[in-house]
């Protein structure tokens, strides 16, 4: 079953567990050490992040560890991409805003 992968990142471990992957590949146990969680809740996690092609495993040996798939992050990112250009056009507007108050506060100030 293929997983939305927006809904893997709606949870706060989830991040917090691709936040420690993006730094190194982790074991499952590695991964269980930072949370104050059973083991099992964090494979369930894993099986999630790894549904939605946000991890990929590699088998080394008898462990398994998990790292990022940054191709799936791209995709995030460009969903995010069109809100910025958006939020940083609505921030420029404001700027305009307080500088034409600014402007005329300025303006109706007595000169000493």
């Amino acid at each position: 079953m293929r997983r939305d992968i927006f809904q893997a990142i709606a949870d706060p471990t989830r991040r917090a567990i691709i936040g420690l992957i993006a730094i190194q590949a982790m074991t499952p146990n590695a991964i269980a050490e930072h949370f104050e969680t059973s083991r099992q809740a964090i494979s369930k996690h894993l099986k999630i992040l790894t549904e939605c092609e946000l991890l990929k495993q590699e088998q080394k040996g008898r462990e398994i560890y998990y790292q990022l798939e940054l191709e799936k992050m791209k995709e995030i990112d460009q969903w995010l991409t069109q809100f910025k250009a958006m939020w940083e056009n609505r921030f420029n507007e404001l700027d305009n805003v307080l500088a034409n108050l600014k402007n005329k506060t300025d303006e109706n100030e007595p000169t000493i």
